[in-house]
């Protein structure tokens, strides 16, 4: 499981366990997804 992936992961299983915590927790979850997009972009234009 990569870091982004397992970030994700546990960023949503704290939102579940700590509901007063879930706005902040889906900003981080934006921010996780964006970054995810960023480096598998950056790893297929590298391996072209």
């Amino acid at each position: 499981m990569s870091t982004q992936k397992e970030a994700r992961y546990w960023l949503r299983v704290i939102a579940e366990l700590y509901p007063q915590l879930k706005p902040r927790l889906q900003q981080l979850l934006a921010e996780n997804e964006e970054l995810i997009k960023i480096i598998s972009s950056i790893i297929k234009s590298a391996s072209k």
